[in-house]
């Protein structure tokens, strides 16, 4: 399964730098400046704790991180903190020389203003602010003086959802250095008692483990606690760097002596539910699968083998179809079949057949597998105590026949007609996730994502598991009339096996005596009825369990699942419905002090003196991956004005980003390997920067699909006599005639007047020429043994504006502002990527809509932008013709 389903954290603290991007130091000989231990760019991280109190699956997390600048000026410390998607922050606070700046949870853009108000008055600021429903990462910046100490505390709360039969908390700890004092600590209490409690990390070996972890339960309680020593942490015997960088992963379950549980403090009341021992209800499953080209290569080669795998899991009670939809509509049979032996064979054959073809008829494909269920059930041909499933599985976007998410929105509701649940996989990135998810909830279902990687076969099998064992249909949770109000969702279509059903609410009465709640649902062979009474005197008694407890946390847990179920409704929602679920989710936040996506937390260094905190520009980023931007949320909003950027990257890709279109302009460089290309050339600074490329391994001689990369790069300043050769193994540095030479193993920082150079390991390094030349060089690394692709890097110009009105060169002479116009967009060959005539350089040019990836920030991953491409190696747009750029060799 996707990490994203289960509830996790990743923390790691990040020590950052001026926009020039180095500290500046007197001339110094130029070589590797030793780093003491614990110490980062000038940052010490000398505690780390994440504190975790889980009472009745409500989890109350506090991480709190302590760090002191080491260095002789003001640095800018980043606070990253990966969340459940699930998990609301209830508090963060910065404490900077002993004094605590608590933040406010205020309506979004309430809190933004007051942000970006702090920063342009120079004071001390971090904001939490949520985007969209995916709240996985947030990061808070603050600018820390010369000697001074910051402490960042983050709290966040989660009602811990039952998976596969285990509540799970996944924590991926990344602290980037060694920490003096590093702890996990959790306590758990469940008044159910505890059945099973289990701690494991991925990234220490079991003896060492042992030695640092501490686990232990004993009726209701539970206590898990990892702390580490300095030497524990090390990546060997001798080594600064720490080897804590992966998964620590708690879990565990309750008993269960009844199937359901009911608990009641202070008026609230909140009951789970999961019966064992049920048979499992027979269930028609039509899997509707995305064939269209864009699915082609691992990604099908993945789905095919998951169907496989799935085949192999499916109950010979079970029934069954496939439907594969691309420009059109192809089904594996007329109608549902059962699974059995002879069927789910020829149903395997079926599957290993299918290959890419075509467009993307989302609407089509999702029709025909609802009205086979539909017509399934009509003409009986499925058993009558059977329960149906519709799961579609995409890469992207419709783009032929109707592609109009509303539309196909509408058409599917009307088809279903609430009969059953329909559940969207989206794999990938290039798709829009919002119109999946809505779709699936307004269909009693879900949407998942599914990641492109080397696990998204498991990803797609792990879905399936969650719903292959149903139970129960039709549950209802019910309560003595006149007795509750403010009920959460009461009724749910399904209930599948590992799961738990929670309902919570408010009581009318207080002072009632006995408390009674029936589930109804209807089962493989019959209907059910499980009825819970709990007796209100004994329940006093039970949960005096103070130190475990934590406050009101039934009434928290209550207000945390009636937002989240708000927000889901608003989703669908129009006109006044989604105003009254807006005011009713806003006015809860703010009450409970959530950060929803509705809210936002504000930390703001009080008014005292504004010349007791220095502040350190940050870079300008580039645009923002919209994807990205729908499933991460920032603590820091506030980002200043960009800077353009310039880069090449991959194939080799030019990326020209124009801010005052607010677009940018992409072109393909293709020539042999070996050849060096003239990138920036500037005669009043003296910096030149060539590179030379490279080819995959065994080349191919066919200049239409071949793949080319840099492979090398040639860094120089004349008026320094300093040059610079990187490459994927080394890079070596000529001051004058004194060569110095590190590997990309090495983390290092370079300084000299008018120059600082930054190696992070394995990631990128980072050249400054003084103020207002920077240049990010990125590495790109392949398994060494792959056949055909071999390790490249990325150029990046990050600031240029210290550069002459005279550079040149493929990227320098873009570097002075320029325009272009835009128009007469229309379909082209690919319909996913229109053309348009481009207005450039007196020039007239026919363009394309593409996207390349911009890999600063992450490397695997990289954040897409999107481009106007010129096509022939850039003619017209660049100044000359390519070949003007090529150069003999690299100095």
């Amino acid at each position: 399964m996707a990490s994203a389903w289960w509830p996790c954290l990743i923390l790691a603290l990040l020590s950052g730098l001026a926009a020039s991007g180095f500290l500046r130091s007197p001339s110094r000989p130029l070589g590797k400046r030793s780093l003491p231990e614990g110490v980062s760019n000038g940052i010490e991280v000398y505690s780390t704790k994440i504190s975790c109190k889980v009472t009745s699956r409500f989890a109350h997390n506090v991480v709190t991180t302590r760090a002191v600048n080491r260095a002789d000026t003001a640095k800018e410390v980043s606070f990253d903190v990966e969340l459940p998607k699930t998990a609301f922050i209830t508090n963060f606070t910065l404490t900077i020389d002993g004094v605590t700046y608590p933040g406010n949870v205020k309506e979004k853009e309430v809190a933004k203003k007051q942000y970006e108000k702090a920063v342009s008055q120079g004071k001390t600021a971090g904001l939490v602010k949520a985007s969209g429903r995916k709240l996985e990462k947030f990061t808070v910046s603050v600018n820390v003086a010369a000697g001074s100490k910051v402490t960042f505390e983050l709290t966040y709360e989660e009602l811990l959802k039952r998976h596969k039969g285990k509540y799970e908390m996944y924590l991926k700890v990344q602290p980037k250095q060694l920490v003096k004092h590093f702890e996990i600590e959790a306590d758990i209490y469940e008044p159910q008692g505890i059945s099973t409690l289990d701690a494991e990390a991925s990234f220490i070996t079991n003896d060492l483990l042992g030695s640092a972890l501490i686990k232990s339960f004993s009726g209701k309680k539970g206590r898990v606690s990892f702390k580490p020593s300095l030497d524990q942490q090390r990546s060997c015997p001798t080594c600064t760097d720490s080897l804590l960088n992966g998964d620590f992963i708690i879990t565990y379950d309750v008993n269960r002596e009844s199937p359901a549980n009911v608990q009641i403090v202070n008026g609230y009341f909140v009951h789970f539910f999961a019966p064992q021992g049920l048979p499992v209800v027979p269930k028609n499953v039509v899997f509707v699968i995305d064939v269209s080209g864009s699915m082609h290569g691992r990604k099908m080669e993945q789905t095919k083998d998951a169907l496989l795998k799935i085949l192999g899991d499916m109950k010979g009670e079970d029934y069954l179809n496939f439907i594969l939809f691309s420009g059109d509509v192809i089904t594996w049979k007329d109608d549902l079949v059962q699974a059995t032996p002879e069927n789910i064979e020829e149903a395997r054959i079926f599957v290993k057949n299918i290959h890419d073809r075509g467009l993307t008829n989302i609407n089509d494909g999702l029709l025909r597998g609802i009205s086979m269920l539909n017509r399934a059930r009509e003409e009986h041909r499925v058993p009558e105590r059977s329960t149906s499933i519709i799961i579609m599985l995409t890469d992207g976007d419709a783009n032929v026949g109707e592609s109009r998410p509303e539309k196909i929105q509408e058409n599917v509701r009307n088809a279903i007609r609430g009969k059953f649940p329909l559940y969207n996989l989206g794999f990938g990135n290039n798709l829009n996730y919002n119109f999946l998810e809505s779709m699936a909830l307004e269909n009693h279902g879900l949407a998942r994502r599914i990641y492109e990687d080397s696990d998204a076969n498991l990803q797609l099998q792990g879905f399936y598991e969650e719903v292959a064992n149903p139970l129960l249909t039709g549950v209802e949770v019910e309560y003595p009339e006149n007795a509750i109000q403010d009920l959460t969702q009461n009724a749910y279509q399904h209930f599948y096996d590992g799961s738990e059903i929670v309902v919570a609410g408010r009581l009318l009465d207080e002072d009632m005596n006995n408390f009674k709640a029936d589930v109804k649902g209807h089962g493989a062979t019959n209907d059910l009825t499980f009825t819970e009474e709990v007796d209100m005197k004994e329940m006093e008694k039970a949960l005096k369990e103070q130190d475990y407890i934590f406050g009101n946390y039934i009434e928290r847990l209550w207000a945390y699942l009636t937002i989240e179920q708000l927000l889901e409704k608003r989703k669908n929602a129009h006109g006044e419905e989604k105003e009254k679920l807006t005011a009713q989710a806003l006015d809860l936040s703010l009450k409970y002090h959530f950060v929803t996506p509705l809210t936002s937390m504000v930390v703001t260094k009080p008014e005292d003196n504004e010349d007791q905190t220095a502040i350190a520009d940050k870079p300008g980023e580039g645009p923002v991956d919209t994807e990205a931007a729908r499933s991460m949320a920032y603590l820091t909003s506030y980002q200043p004005p960009q800077n353009p950027y310039y880069y090449v990257d991959g194939d080799p890709h030019f990326i020209i980003q124009v801010p005052q279109k607010d677009d940018a302009i992409c072109f393909n460089i293709d020539e042999d390997p070996g050849t060096v290309l003239r990138l920036i050339q500037d005669p009043i600074t003296g910096l030149t920067v060539n590179g030379q490329i490279i080819g995959e391994k065994g080349g191919d001689s066919n200049s239409k699909t071949r793949k080319t990369y840099f492979g090398k790069l040639g860094i120089a300043n004349a008026h320094m006599d300093f040059r610079m050769e990187v490459t994927p193994e080394k890079i070596t540095l000529w001051n004058g005639a004194a060569q110095s030479t590190f590997t990309w193993l090495d983390t290092v920082t370079i300084t000299q007047e008018g120059l600082s150079v930054t190696i992070n390991r394995k990631k990128n390094m980072v050249i400054s020429f003084g103020d207002g030349v920077t240049f990010v060089v990125v590495l790109h690394q392949v398994w060494k043994k792959h056949p055909v692709h071999q390790d490249f890097l990325g150029f990046y110009v990050v600031d240029s504006h210290r550069m002459s009105a005279q550079t040149h060169g493929l990227l320098g002479q873009f570097f002075q502002p320029f325009d272009f116009k835009v128009s007469d967009i229309h379909p082209g060959s690919d319909p996913t990527k229109p053309d348009a005539m481009m207005v450039v350089k007196n020039h007239r040019l026919t363009v394309t809509r593409g996207s390349q990836k911009d890999y600063r920030k992450d490397v695997n991953i990289g954040t897409k932008v999107a481009c106007w491409f010129v096509h022939n190696n850039g003619q017209g747009l660049i100044d000359g013709v390519h070949s003007d750029y090529i150069i003999p060799d690299l100095f």
